[in-house]
């Protein structure tokens, strides 16, 4: 035994998550037994609390057998590998669905009283169960946070088997566990009391949970949380779908201009976006592209339409109140990393500064030299092709710059804590440069 009870384990998790404290993270327990644990954590982080509620579709004939998993607002997770193997109909689904959805929205209403279930979209999401035995659940429950845009997703737990991250494989982007013994039969062999969680512990916890965050910011003589709106960014004659977050007393607005294949709803961009967020800094995530020009290839890879898009947005953005006297800064991703210092280097552009994630700077090609914002160039060192253009872009520039080298790090920046080191090197530089125009320098750094 290591836990006395569910709370305990609560109490000795939040321990080890202290590094979350102060970031726009949701903790969602799983009902029923991960809920007690979770509200502990929520207490400790001093972070909302939901329930994050799961129901598994089984096989028409075979229940016991997941073929996807459903979750609140219309998530629907589908392992079509399953589905096509047990030779299910479009029909016998969606009646397992309609079926298990009505469950669903009874235990909602149960749980919450009425109450919305709080959004994820964008936010750090720590999933909190017991403890892991098959993972089914877990997984599960991850893939729907993802599904509805959480920016990150953290699984954890008080006690699970050895290898059990090889089980949930890259459903979630961090795991946290107290204790992963070899000798693991059941989860309840940890606890001194594991005894069943009822409906009404699990709606105690979140109505105590409510309560705490109404008294704490009844309290709190802080202006409420950061401006954040889901707007229309006009670019000229266009409208294009964006997100503007600017917390109270922000030194500076980022902009995003996305990749290749990518958007305002991008996980890497937005787990970037969320830690300058809590360094205090405002950011703009927006699409670059409509729907109808996006079928089109040939605008994805046209750098100057893009960049005529950034600079039309960055009008825009300017003229909002929440942007009056802030300077504004370019995150530019892979080929979005061309565009954003394509419009950097305008007359009149006014960028404080310029960062690039596994980006492509030569596509600016001859206008890297009429680049003022102090710029720096993230790249991974396994990412060796761009890696070169990179170096190559940047011996063409004037401007102050640096080129810093992730580690082990590939193009995507998938590998476990790169993401982080990125967000890291970004916020550091902003938080350096985003103030009112000063005068460009030369030279720079690079660290491998």
């Amino acid at each position: 035994m290591f836990f006395i009870n569910r709370r305990d384990a609560g109490r000795q998790l939040a321990a080890r998550l202290g590094h979350l404290q102060g970031a726009d993270v949701l903790v969602l327990g799983l009902p029923r037994g991960g809920v007690p644990v979770a509200a502990e954590v929520a207490r400790a982080l001093g972070a909302p609390l939901d329930v994050c509620l799961v129901r598994k579709l089984g096989v028409p004939f075979q229940p016991e057998l997941g073929m996807g998993a459903i979750g609140e607002g219309g998530v629907r997770v589908i392992n079509e590998q399953v589905v096509r193997g047990a030779r299910v109909t479009a029909d016998e689904l969606d009646r397992v669905e309609a079926r298990e959805r009505q469950v669903l929205e009874r235990r909602a209403r149960r749980y919450r009283g009425g109450r919305p279930p709080v959004s994820v979209d964008g936010r750090t999401v720590l999933v909190v169960d017991d403890g892991v035995a098959t993972g089914s659940t877990a997984r599960a429950a991850c893939r729907i946070a993802r599904a509805g845009g959480a920016a990150r997703i953290v699984l954890a737990v008080p006690v699970a088997p050895r290898d059990w991250t090889a089980r949930l494989g890259e459903d979630a982007d961090d795991y946290v566990c107290l204790y992963a013994p070899r000798d693991f039969d059941a989860v309840g062999q940890f606890y001194d009391d594991f005894s069943q969680t009822e409906d009404e512990e699990v709606v105690a916890c979140l109505a105590d949970a409510g309560e705490q965050r109404t008294d704490a910011a009844a309290s709190d003589p802080r202006p409420a949380g950061p401006a954040d709106r889901e707007t229309d960014v006009h670019a000229g004659s266009v409208l294009l779908r964006g997100r503007l977050t600017v917390p109270s007393g922000a030194s500076g607005i980022v902009m995003f201009a996305h990749g290749s294949g990518s958007g305002r709803r991008s996980p890497r961009n937005r787990l970037v976006a969320a830690g300058l967020n809590t360094a205090g800094m405002g950011t703009l995530l927006f699409d670059l592209l409509t729907d109808e020009e996006e079928a089109d290839r040939a605008n994805v890879f046209d750098t100057g339409l893009l960049s005529r898009r950034l600079a039309g947005a960055t009008d825009w953005l300017r003229r909002q109140p929440e942007a009056e006297g802030r300077p504004v800064g370019y995150f530019g991703a892979s080929t979005g990393a061309g565009a954003a210092l394509w419009a950097a280097a305008e007359p009149g552009a006014r960028v404080a500064a310029v960062v690039s994630r596994g980006g492509r700077p030569d596509l600016a090609g001859p206008r890297l030299a009429d680049v003022k914002a102090p710029t720096l160039l993230i790249v991974g060192g396994h990412d060796r092709h761009v890696l070169a253009l990179n170096r190559e872009a940047r011996a063409r520039m004037r401007c102050e710059s640096a080129l810093a080298v992730v580690p082990g790090a590939t193009h995507l920046f998938e590998e476990p804590g790169a993401l982080d080191q990125v967000t890291g090197l970004a916020r550091d530089w902003f938080t350096a440069h985003m103030a009112p125009a000063r005068p460009a320098g030369a030279g720079g750094s690079e660290a491998e």
